[in-house]
This record gives C-alpha cells, sequence and structure tokens, in this order.
C-alpha cells in the first residue's frame, strides 16, 4: 500500500513537471531567439563591463581578449575588478589589452572585501559604483564572470534583445565545460535542476513572480539598479543572480535564456571540484533551513529515487506508475543531454545522480553548521 501511494505521488509529480510547470525541460527559452530576426544593438549604444576577478590569471586572458573582440556596434569599455588577487591577474589583463590594441578600453581596479558583503557582490558593487561616477553613463552595464569566453556576436544580439524587449536586465546561462567523466555526469543534471526549480518561462513572463538571473552573464540598465537601490539591496547573498533577478523584477521586464555563444572556462576535473561547486551555495537555497532541508530531501527522495527502486521492488500493483513515473523523467531529461552533445541513454542514470546531489546539499548544511558555508577561493562567505 504504501508503495503504491509513493509510486502513484512520484507519477502524479511528473506529469505536472511535463505539463505545467513552465515547459522547463524544453530548453525553449534561448539567446537566438531573443533578439528580432535581423536585429542590430544602436550604433551609439554604449556598454560597460564589470568584470569581478579573484586569483583569475589562468582564464582571464582568454576571456579578456573574447569581450575585447566583440562585433558590436556600439562602444564596450571593460572595468576589471582585482580582488585581492595573488597570481598576476590584473597585468595579464593589462597585458592583453595592450596586445588587443585596446588599453584605453580597459580599466583595472582594486577590490577588497567589505563587511556585510560577499566578495563578489562587493567587487560587482566597486566596478559599479566606477560606472556611475563616470561623466557620461553607459546604456548597460554588463556585469560577467571573469572564467567565462564570448562569441564575437553575442554582446550585439543581448543588446538588441534588451532594447527591442525594454528589459531591465538580461541573463545567460553560461555553456558549462562538459568534457571530464564528472562533467559529463553531473553538468547537464545542474543545468536541469536549476531549469526547474526557475522555469525560465516564468523567470521571463512579467506577469510571473518567479524571478532568477544566471551571474556568468548579466546586462543591466545601470539607472534602473540604482532606482531599485544598487546592490547593497542584495549585498549579502551568496545565491548574488538569482538576488538580483528578484531585484530587477520589481523595475521592469527581466528574460534568462540558455545560450551556446558564452561558455565557462573553467574545468571540473573530478568528483571533488564539483562537490566543492555544489556545496558552495546548496543549502544557502534553502534560506539556511533545517525544515526545508528535511523536505527537500524528502522531495528528491519521492521524485527521483522512489520510481526506479519501486520498478525493481518486485511488487506489481506499484511497479507499473513508477515504471510510467521513471519514464517520464527520463524523458523530461533527455533534452538537456542533448543540448550538451550526450547520448540520451545517460537519463535513465538520473536517479543516481539525484542521489549524489541530495548528498551535496546535506554536506552543503553540515559545513554550514561548522562555519565553513560558502567556501570560496579561501573565504567562507554563507552567514
Amino acid at each position: 500500500m504504501i508503495l503504491t501511494l509513493l509510486a502513484g505521488a512520484g507519477l502524479l509529480v511528473w506529469l505536472y513537471l511535463l505539463i505545467g510547470h513552465g515547459a522547463f525541460w524544453r530548453l525553449a527559452e534561448h539567446d537566438r531567439r531573443f533578439a528580432p530576426p535581423g536585429a542590430h544593438a544602436p550604433a551609439g549604444a554604449r556598454v560597460v563591463a564589470v568584470v569581478p576577478a579573484r586569483d583569475e590569471a589562468d582564464v582571464i586572458a582568454f576571456a579578456l581578449q573574447s569581450l575585447l573582440r566583440q562585433e558590436f556596434s556600439g562602444r564596450l569599455d571593460v572595468v576589471l575588478v582585482d580582488d585581492e588577487s595573488s597570481d598576476g591577474t590584473a597585468e595579464v589583463a593589462r597585458a592583453v589589452a595592450e596586445r588587443e590594441g585596446a588599453a584605453e578600453r580597459l580599466t583595472v581596479l582594486q577590490g577588497r572585501p567589505e563587511q556585510g558583503w560577499t566578495g563578489k557582490l562587493a567587487a560587482m558593487n566597486r566596478g559599479f559604483s566606477h560606472v556611475m561616477a563616470l561623466p557620461q553613463r553607459p546604456d548597460y552595464v554588463l556585469f560577467c564572470d571573469a572564467d567565462i569566453g564570448f562569441g564575437p556576436q553575442l554582446l550585439e544580439r543581448l543588446v538588441a534583445g534588451a532594447q527591442a524587449r525594454g528589459t531591465v536586465l538580461a541573463s545567460l546561462m553560461v555553456k558549462l565545460r562538459c568534457e571530464s567523466v564528472a562533467e559529463r555526469w553531473f553538468v547537464p543534471a545542474f543545468i536541469f535542476f536549476f531549469q526547474k526549480l526557475y522555469p525560465f518561462s516564468r523567470v521571463n513572463d512579467p506577469e510571473s513572480r518567479v524571478a532568477a538571473a544566471a551571474g556568468g552573464v548579466m546586462l543591466v540598465r545601470p539607472d534602473a539598479l540604482e532606482r531599485a537601490g544598487g546592490l547593497a539591496q542584495i549585498r549579502g547573498a551568496l545565491i548574488d543572480d538569482c538576488a538580483l533577478g528578484k531585484l530587477m523584477k520589481r523595475e521592469g521586464p527581466i528574460w534568462l535564456g540558455l545560450t551556446d555563444d558564452a561558455f565557462s572556462l573553467r574545468p571540473y576535473a573530478n568528483y571533488v571540484e564539483i562537490e566543492s561547486m555544489v556545496t558552495r551555495s546548496a543549502y544557502a537555497q534553502l534560506r539556511y533551513s533545517p525544515w526545508r532541508l528535511a523536505v527537500a530531501v524528502a522531495g528528491m527522495g519521492l521524485v527521483y529515487l522512489a520510481p526506479p527502486l519501486i520498478v525493481f521492488s518486485g511488487r506489481e500493483a506499484s511497479a507499473f506508475p513508477a515504471l510510467v513515473a521513471y519514464l517520464l523523467m527520463a524523458q523530461a531529461y533527455m533534452p538537456t543531454l542533448r543540448f550538451y552533445g550526450l547520448s540520451r541513454i545517460g537519463a535513465f542514470a538520473l536517479p543516481l545522480v539525484a542521489a549524489c546531489y541530495t548528498w551535496f546539499t546535506l554536506l552543503s548544511a553540515w559545513r554550514h553548521g561548522r562555519g565553513r558555508g560558502g567556501a570560496w577561493k579561501g573565504r567562507y562567505q554563507a552567514p
């Protein structure tokens, strides 16, 4: 009886997720559809990219070069905020700008930790304050990570779409590396879970309360951010991008989508590196609540683990609805695997991947309890 109820509940959840949850699994929100066909950014548009960087010497050269080589109708300048790097990040950035003949388009600022601020947001705010003090403010500020590479047409398309749609924030979920065994196992699931948590179609719907952003690429209207109270409103947020999305949706339309033209340069070579990436913010997503943690763990068990376990339990009455739930789960995951060029057969391993993510969430809570929450490059930033 209990297995039958669990199987039925799991089936109902997957029916809802596929039919009534913003079609998140279809991956329909993509930057190729953001701007109208043939649209271009205004010729006089000005964009300043703010790039927080802490010990990024191994990737900053490629990232900055791809920014400076944007085929953009307007003007793009870059503000690099060097957050106490010890590996010569700023020197590498200056050398790249010189080599590209764009030294006058790069400004390097020194960042530092600030009480009550997470490190990245403090660096972003340092850059934003500099931009807002310029004699001529730009039309847009592009917040982007130092480990992101850009296709040459990306900024043109992003600004054209933002102009056409009147967005106050447009952000892109960059295409993460998916080369190592660990990346191929865990990265597509990370994207799948994020889209399930924040269905992009609902984020992009002005009538919906769902708000989110992806921190690798965020194009912001500076006047709208200033009107919202600036980054000080979210200064303690560990998941800074989603906090910014929620803040900006109060000011106007926001948009979030996938892209093939912004890609992560950061490798995750093994399980430990993936674990560190997820545990940094998993418990923050639950607002540091033990009750939310318990519900999340129970929900993961019901939705991902129960269906395959019940299928192989040998109980005929419960096996059929559990099998249907399992097949729906695999079907929902297949488009994400295809997006990353992986075999759809891997969709049937999603319960094992979900079990690992559940463990990451528990580990994140445990580390938070030991004062090791929000670990990032030698800093423990969770409150």
